[in-house]
């Protein structure tokens, strides 16, 4: 519950604009599998030490795991 009130916090803080609605449903997905998550960050940092921008490595990772993604939003 801490965790998530923090993720929550932070994502309104980086998301600006963003309906807390869609907070919510991405605070749900992080929360079914932050493993996933946690490696959809690793990879998005690798990609930036090698010069990308954040947005561009974090959907290049992203899509490195679109089929558990799209698993993790069906259920």
């Amino acid at each position: 519950m801490i965790k998530e009130f923090f993720m929550r916090q932070m994502l309104k803080k980086q998301m600006k604009g963003v309906p807390d609605e869609e907070i919510e449903k991405l605070v749900q997905l992080v929360s079914k599998n932050p493993e996933l998550f946690q490696q959809i960050a690793e990879k998005a940092q690798g990609k930036m030490k090698q010069g990308k921008d954040q947005m561009s490595a974090i959907m290049e990772a992203a899509q490195d795991h679109k089929e558990e993604l799209e698993k993790l939003i069906k259920e």
